[in-house]
């Protein structure tokens, strides 16, 4: 399996599983929080948060396969590299508040190693795919190009 496999199939699974985890936090918002790492959950009120953590990782899902859908992986890479820091926070809010080791390192701490990963692939990559491609289109809009008005 070529770079380029390897680092597509590593988008679509970082993608979909920010999906998986926005589902999650949205309709199952207290199973997924155990999973999370942070011991003790807010409640009442304060459990609002969780519908803001679902729309984070819903959009960030959505982001990294709407790029990767329409070939674009050098926003992808950087996308990604930007994302990077998402799972870092999460480790130093699992060890902040209480939570295992093995949570904020296996889990968050992986998770971002993961996408700094993917994010050097895509980077490794894109540069190739993005050459070939801009030398081989005309430059400016076609469509403006063959106005007939």
């Amino acid at each position: 399996m070529n770079l380029h496999r390897v680092a597509n199939v590593l988008s679509v699974l970082l993608g979909l599983a920010c999906l998986w985890f926005g589902v999650n936090f949205l309709f199952m918002a207290d199973a997924a929080a155990a999973g999370f790492g942070i011991p003790s959950w807010p409640e009442g009120d304060a459990a609002g948060y969780f519908a803001v953590k679902a729309g984070r990782d819903l959009a960030n899902g959505a982001i990294v396969l709407t790029l990767l859908a329409l070939g674009k992986r050098r926003p992808l890479a950087w996308v990604m590299l930007l994302l990077a820091i998402v799972p870092f926070v999460d480790a130093f809010a699992v060890l902040s508040h209480g939570g295992s080791y093995a949570a904020a390192l296996g889990i968050h701490a992986a998770t971002g190693v993961g996408v700094l990963v993917t994010a050097g692939l895509l980077f490794a990559t894109s540069s190739r795919d993005e050459v070939a491609a801009n030398s081989a289109a005309p430059e400016g809009n076609s469509a403006l190009r063959c106005s007939t008005v």
